[in-house]
């Protein structure tokens, strides 16, 4: 769907990277320019996770991509990346605010060069204000945004790395609403985005009714069963004999007391489950201790109930709806398989593919070259140099 659009990728970590993974799904030809030892993704990754030597981490965000590798402090780099720079639509980053305007690759030394280029920047806490230029990272946002505070009956980190995917989501919108304007305007645009604006994003409606509704701190605390401090109890989770279970919003749940069996939480009507929310809450918690998952799902199921049993990564894997939707895909890295999530918005009924597993360090560097018209002699200079590495025939 993209596949006139070209992007050169100066990312590491997660969110700009998967934000030019998103873009390469959908066809673009995307052009990651790494050091010569590799994005940091590439050399480390999470918790060292590695499958036959790759970086999982960087298996999980550089599929459909090109890679050449360029040492962006050599004088000479700037004559290499000139030429790509002059054929790009896009140019997105996530390097620390000021770096690559010392290495000669800002916003306005590009645009010089590329007049209507799209300039996409990814931060972590902005480029205006007081953290502006601070390291900025998904567990140092998660904290600062609030979402920590909110999450659990006691200050709780989301079990992943959540601001992160995101804000790449949002980044490559961004680029998406630009490249629109520029196919219908022929203007570039300088996008910014943020890991603050995408932490904040992810609690737009709990925000609104924080600030709007005039809450207080005190509204914010509930029982550890309660999933949402601005959801009406019992929407939650709960623990069962045999396995956990979250219950969703169901009508006015005037009907759960006699669905589960159980007088007492018949006695509760809306007004009680509000006003006395945390001994209902524990009520429920107490009822659904004694029940297994089959107890409960012949009881609720029937009566149209939301419940869900709470399930693990293992579970997620042989998942049918899950396989269903073919959310998980596969690649070979030598000979052993990588297991990832693809895409996950279907077009007319499809999902963009994984045509090609994450690119080796500096594979493509002569192919992209060659297309920007140096010669071979050319980049066999630049490689002896120092300038370029990898794409060695």
């Amino acid at each position: 769907m993209l596949d006139e659009m070209t992007l050169l990728s100066f990312t590491h970590f997660v969110q700009g990277p998967a934000a030019a993974q998103y873009l390469a799904d959908l066809g673009a030809d995307v052009v990651t320019v790494e050091p010569p030892g590799g994005a940091w993704e590439r050399r480390v990754g999470s918790g060292g996770i590695r499958l036959a030597g790759r970086s999982v981490t960087f298996l999980s965000v550089n599929r459909n991509k090109r890679s050449i590798a360029v040492d962006l402090k050599h004088p000479d780099a700037a004559a290499v990346l000139r030429p790509l720079i002059e054929r790009a639509d896009v140019l997105l980053e996530n390097y620390r605010d000021g770096a690559l305007d010392r290495l000669g690759l800002g916003y306005e030394a590009v645009r010089a060069i590329k007049p209507d280029i799209i300039y996409a920047s990814a931060s972590g806490w902005g480029s205006r204000g007081p953290m502006a230029g601070r390291p900025g990272v998904d567990l140092l946002v998660q904290a600062r945004t609030g979402l920590v505070g909110v999450t659990g009956d006691r200050p709780t980190a989301a079990g992943t790395p959540v601001v992160d995917q995101h804000g790449a989501a949002l980044l490559a919108m961004g680029v998406l609403a630009a490249y629109a304007r520029k196919l219908t305007t022929g203007k570039g645009t300088r996008v910014e985005s943020s890991l603050l604006g995408a932490g904040l994003d992810l609690q737009a409606e709990s925000l609104a009714l924080y600030f709007s509704g005039h809450r207080g701190p005190e509204d914010l605390r509930r029982p550890a069963e309660l999933a949402c401090w601005s959801i009406d109890a019992p929407y939650g989770v709960y623990r069962l004999k045999d396995a956990s279970i979250v219950i969703a919003v169901h009508g006015a749940m005037d009907d759960l007391g006699d669905a589960l069996g159980s007088p007492v939480l018949t006695g509760y009507d809306q007004q009680a489950r509000r006003s006395e929310r945390d001994e209902y809450t524990s009520a429920v918690a107490g009822v659904l201790a004694g029940m297994t998952y089959a107890d409960v799902a012949e009881r609720l199921g029937p009566k149209g109930f939301w419940f869900e049993r709470v399930a693990g990564y293992d579970d997620v894997r042989t998942d049918p709806q899950v396989a269903a939707e073919g959310l998980l895909g596969e690649f070979d890295v030598d000979g052993e398989r990588a297991t990832v999530l693809r895409h996950p918005v279907r077009y007319d009924g499809e999902l963009p593919g994984i045509r090609t597993a994450p690119a080796g360090l500096g594979e493509h560097t002569a192919e992209v070259l060659a297309a920007a018209g140096f010669s071979a002699g050319d980049i066999d200079g630049l490689r002896a140099a120092g300038v370029v590495f990898g794409g060695e025939d």
